[in-house]
């Protein structure tokens, strides 16, 4: 395990610790980051996912434990962004600290053990492992644009591989290129798309003004431009941002009726929000030859739409730092619906990047998200990552519409 320390050798011991973690963590954070500035390196992105993984297996508790924080830091940091909206923004360095300190446990849980079989099958086992509900961690995501596949039994046969390397040193080690032989994955992204054709919306609109009563009107008047520019192109279906109606559309009987009329023309699908009986729901809206289906969400966001936490703690948080705002309700099931004989299931932002959306294999999903409230950060580029996953790991394609980065079709 300290031969690996050899190069930092001339630095006092905590200095080494600190030096290989940073590259630790950069190695973990190098194809995030590189996509984030628009550079898809299949190669690159290959061996430092190899090599991290590598490293994982060899070094020491403390090096793990720093690793895990600035990993935390460098995937997390934006997270923290949302809370200035809520009127605390003092929260937001001690939300990203916090982070840290979550992923140096989360990853200081692989130091149990120094042996590296162990170590091999505590990484793996950390895979199923969601912090709070919040399931952005997946150390599969580095293999998403390399030349190995992203599936469980792919990511195993890596882990097998490193620790097969590590471990033997008869002839025999040289089988961890038979086992990465097996984890090659030549994904290629020629799913069927559907036989009509789809616009999807993008949004720039910064959260601080989203809300604001003085730009409802440029809002709406945004929307209506984009759907009759849909109609004048003739395209089957127009998909809007997450909350792309940033008011409770229920309550607005004449912008139904309108949507209505319009949706003669054109099948229209766009986030709004929805209040029955002193309950709020993030819903879409699907307006479909004057009918209207309500698609409510089912998966919220941890700490965002809902507390992952005790009852009584649950109350102080949102008394605290949400205005007293309870939680959003959600629903029990996807939604899927159906436009000329093709069935899409609907997604809103977070849910898309969860496996419970996906049950089923849907061939086709409609995704809308608001990044605005982490704007500007790699937020959209880990989200369009995880959506890349599932999609592959389903066989999924995905129509995305967002506000703030992200959209696009995704498979």
């Amino acid at each position: 395990m300290q031969s690996i320390y050899k190069p930092l050798r001339s630095l006092p011991p905590f200095f080494q610790d600190l030096a290989m973690s940073w590259l630790v963590a950069l190695l973990f954070s190098l194809s995030l980051y590189l996509e984030h500035f628009g550079y898809t390196l299949t190669l690159i992105n290959s061996l430092a996912g190899l090599g991290v993984f590598y490293l994982l297996l060899h070094i020491n508790r403390r090096t793990l434990v720093l690793s895990g924080f600035f990993i935390g830091l460098l995937w997390f940091y934006w997270i923290g962004f949302s809370f200035q909206y809520y009127n605390v923004s003092w929260m937001v360095p001690i939300v990203s600290i916090g982070f840290g300190l979550v992923y140096a446990l989360f990853f200081g849980i692989i130091s149990l053990s120094h042996n590296i079989i162990l170590r091999a099958l505590i990484i793996v086992a950390l895979t199923f492992v969601e912090p709070f509900d919040f399931n952005w961690m997946q150390f599969e995501l580095l293999f998403v644009n390399s030349y190995f596949g992203v599936l469980k039994w792919q990511f195993i046969l890596i882990i097998a591989a490193l620790a097969l390397f590590s471990t033997c040193k008869s002839v025999w080690r040289y089988g961890a290129v038979v086992l990465l032989l097996g984890a090659l994955s030549f994904h290629t992204s020629d799913k069927a798309l559907p036989n009509l054709t789809i616009k999807l919306v993008p949004m720039t609109l910064p959260q601080e003004l989203k809300w604001q009563p003085q730009m409802r009107e440029k809002i709406l008047a945004y929307n209506f431009n984009a759907i009759n520019n849909a109609i004048a192109n003739r395209y089957d279906m127009v998909v809007l941002s997450e909350s792309a109606f940033p008011l409770f559309l229920n309550h607005e009987p004449r912008l139904i009726e309108k949507l209505q009329r319009l949706s003669e023309d054109i099948v229209i699908v766009t986030g709004a929000l929805e209040e029955l009986h002193h309950q709020n729901y993030n819903v879409t809206y699907i307006f479909n030859q004057s009918n209207i289906t309500i698609a409510k969400k089912m998966v919220l966001v941890p700490f965002g739409e809902y507390i992952p936490l005790p009852k009584f703690m649950r109350e102080y948080v949102n008394k605290t730092f949400f205005d007293g705002a309870s939680d959003y309700l959600s629903a029990d099931a996807p939604t899927d619906f159906t436009v000329k004989g093709i069935t899409f299931r609907n997604a809103i932002c977070y849910e898309a990047t969860c496996e419970e959306l996906y049950a089923g294999n849907p061939q086709y999903l409609i995704a809308m998200s608001n990044n605005a409230w982490f704007a500007p950060s790699i937020e959209p580029t880990l989200q369009k990552l995880l959506m890349q996953y599932y999609a592959r790991k389903h066989h999924t394609v995905i129509f995305h519409a967002a506000n703030m980065g992200g959209t696009g079709v995704i498979q």
